[in-house]
């Protein structure tokens, strides 16, 4: 696990915007209402992680199916906490039909040696090969755990619905604050068939708004050096303060306290 933890930090340091996140604690990091917007592979390397009933010790994955939310512990004991995080695509799973109609939430095991190289292989690949070959990389990775005994693998696919095509234009540009005009002319309907259409899901045009906001807050809180003005900025926020009162009231921590419980992975500005 050390290896994969330098080969992280060199790679971070040389380059930003990489396909891969590397976490870190160096005291108790609670999260809540933390949401998973794609499938989601997370190797715990150092520490111990609880993601809601589940705990995670150095040298486990979890392999997390896009969810609303959910309540996470990062636990630096001993040593600091240090977890890899690789988001997949939709695309990605083609390959990989859903087994049955049962939803998969996770699957877990170990790491053994043939995945910890192919994710080091990633991590190595990462700021040297354009995106269809890091796609590939990604459906090595996958193509691995199926043939490893996770035959569900393909179950963790995102399931499209009506809430996630709102979400995607969202992410397209954190700083508009996007309403319901401007989602009508990008998914060519009347807006008050997007407000019907997100009703049967139990969601809202604000409701996606600010959790897609807040959820980019909290990744650039932990993987960038921005000050938290900056990272406000981002999101679309015009105020640091509403933006902490809004990240505190949805994770349990304001930007500050979670920036100052992380250990040291010498990000810079540029990232």
């Amino acid at each position: 696990m050390n290896k994969t933890i330098s080969a992280a930090k060199a790679a971070l340091a040389k380059h930003n915007k990489l396909p891969f996140s590397l976490y870190s604690a160096a005291r108790e990091q609670k999260l809540l209402n933390v949401p998973i917007t794609n499938p989601l592979l997370i190797l715990v390397l150092s520490g111990s992680k609880e993601i809601d009933h589940l705990v995670l010790t150095p040298g486990k994955f979890i392999f997390l199916s896009n969810t609303p939310k959910l309540n996470m512990r990062n636990i630096p004991n001993p040593g600091n906490y240090f977890s890899i995080l690789i988001e997949f695509q939709s695309s990605d799973f083609l390959d990989f039909p859903r087994t049955d109609n049962a939803e998969t939430h996770y699957i877990q095991g170990p790491v053994d040696t043939p995945l910890e190289t192919l994710v080091l292989q990633f991590i190595e690949w990462a700021s040297l090969a354009p995106e269809e070959i890091l796609h590939h990389r990604r459906k090595e990775i996958l193509h691995l755990l199926h043939h490893s005994g996770y035959k569900n693998v393909g179950n963790l696919a995102e399931i499209d619905n009506f809430s996630n095509r709102v979400k995607n234009i969202i992410q397209s540009d954190y700083s508009r604050e996007w309403a319901a005009e401007d989602l009508a002319l990008k998914l060519n309907m009347s807006q008050s068939s997007i407000r019907r259409r997100l009703q049967t899901e139990n969601n809202s045009i604000q409701a996606i708004r600010k959790q897609a906001k807040l959820s980019h807050g909290l990744h650039l809180v932990q993987t960038t050096a921005y000050s938290i003005g900056n990272i406000a900025e981002h999101c679309g926020y015009q105020s640091q303060s509403r933006f902490t009162d809004q990240f505190k009231a949805l994770f349990g921590m304001t930007p500050s306290e979670l920036r100052k419980s992380q250990a040291s992975i010498r990000h810079s500005e540029n990232n």
